[in-house]
């Protein structure tokens, strides 16, 4: 593992695609594509059948290195074991059932299957196949033998397969694919986090106005428990406070639960109390009614008549952590959800806001009716108070998660006790 080109503090690994014959193989382009632009370095090996669908030219041209499916080219490097001893990891994209059957019965027959025995790195399958070949029991055996070896086997996408059939055994979108590989090789190789303590908050805040009807936003959660899921990856221990969120629980995390900016407060406040980093990635209302109404408001028949709803600020929470920390070192990230307007571009805005709310790390990202919120990719800039930035191209929302913590990690001086 190296520093990412042009950026110290973020890892740059060594990744082989493996890319076995199905027709899902054009997909793997977007994943290296993905990758690549994470600004890892990434080598193809396909299979023979993989270059039925793709050629090699248009793998070289797409990694910058020659790609090879057999052992005997250069034979004097052994790159079956050079390559598998250099790689950080190994993601297979997409795995057919005759690779996941070659895989699991320790087939070492092209350069692809020899490097999976000798590489220690962690491995990767995205299979994709017809749901009758998913379903079988060889597969599903074949399946529990690489997980009981430590391996990690995507499970399939239900959708359109080749043809007019449908069910479980498509690929997962690519950029899913990355999310998760990136998860993978971070959970086995960066440890930076632990022992430390960090609380994450998520999703967006509800205002009451009625039993029925509140203020809210759109967001869906997905980026703070990213968020979540690559802390706990990393090693560290983490409190996550989810706001309106029905996704699934994030494994390792400790989840509270809130509705409304008081809620949120009140367990964020608690819980920075011992963390050793806090991220505000939930989307926090601005305002709330300035009184609730008991019984739900009537529309009156005959009327065009609307109730005037009075509203009153909510409370500053990024602020107030910036401003209370329990230790000086304790970092603080926050998040800002700006559109540009007549008084500046979405970064002035971004900038003023650091400024504003004290918080060591802010990340500023543009949101509309197809960005940021209820997606499952974003783009970002990040901002330092020391002057730094660093900008996230559009990808999975684990990648971002993973640059944050990235920037987190470099300011962390040393866990807190207990």
């Amino acid at each position: 593992m190296t520093p990412a080109s042009g950026d110290p503090g973020r890892t740059r690994y060594r990744v082989l695609l493996g890319v076995s014959g199905g027709i899902a193989a054009y997909k793997a382009c977007e994943v290296l594509r993905g990758l690549a632009e994470a600004g890892h370095d990434v080598r193809v090996l396909p299979t023979e059948s993989a270059l039925r669908f793709v050629g090699e030219a248009t793998w070289a041209a797409l990694s910058g290195h020659p790609v090879s499916t057999s052992v005997f080219d250069d034979v004097h490097e052994v790159p079956h074991v050079a390559l598998g001893q250099e790689a950080d990891l190994v993601l297979v994209v997409p795995a057919t059932a005759d690779l996941l059957a070659r895989a699991a019965s320790g087939r070492a027959d092209d350069l692809l299957t020899s490097t999976l025995l000798t590489t220690r790195s962690p491995v990767v399958f995205a299979p994709a196949m017809h749901t009758e070949m998913w379903e079988h029991a060889a597969t599903v055996a074949n399946v529990a033998t690489l997980r009981s070896r430590g391996c990690v086997v995507i499970e399939p996408a239900v959708g359109r397969l080749t043809g007019a059939d449908s069910g479980k055994g498509r690929l997962p979108e690519p950029e899913a694919i990355v999310g998760q590989a990136l998860d993978t090789v971070h959970a086995a190789t960066s440890t930076d986090l632990a022992g430390y303590h960090v609380v994450v908050s998520a999703g967006g805040t509800r205002e009451y106005i009625d039993p029925v009807r509140y203020i809210g936003n759109r967001s869906s959660g997905r980026q703070g428990y990213a968020l979540a899921q690559a802390a706990v990856s990393r090693g560290a221990r983490v409190t996550l406070v989810a706001a309106n969120v029905g996704l699934t629980d994030v494994a390792g995390a400790d989840i509270v639960r809130v509705e409304s900016v008081a809620d949120l407060r009140e367990a964020m406040l608690k819980a920075a109390s011992t963390a050793d980093a806090v991220v505000m990635a939930a989307a926090v209302s601005d305002f709330r009614p300035r009184s609730f109404h008991d019984a739900k408001i009537k529309k009156t028949a005959g009327t065009d008549d609307a109730p005037a709803i009075e509203l009153e600020r909510t409370e500053d929470i990024l602020a107030e952590l910036s401003r209370s920390r329990r230790r000086p070192d304790q970092v603080v990230v926050g998040f800002a959800a700006e559109t540009g307007d007549s008084d500046g571009g979405v970064l002035e805005h971004g900038r003023a806001k650091l400024a504003a709310k004290g918080c060591d790390l802010l990340v500023v990202n543009e949101v509309g009716r197809d960005r940021g919120f209820e997606s499952e990719e974003n783009e970002a800039v990040i901002l330092g108070q020391d002057g730094t930035s660093v900008e996230v191209p559009y990808g999975p929302k684990s990648a971002l998660a993973h640059t944050v913590w990235d920037r987190v990690a470099g300011r962390l001086t040393g866990p807190t006790s207990p």
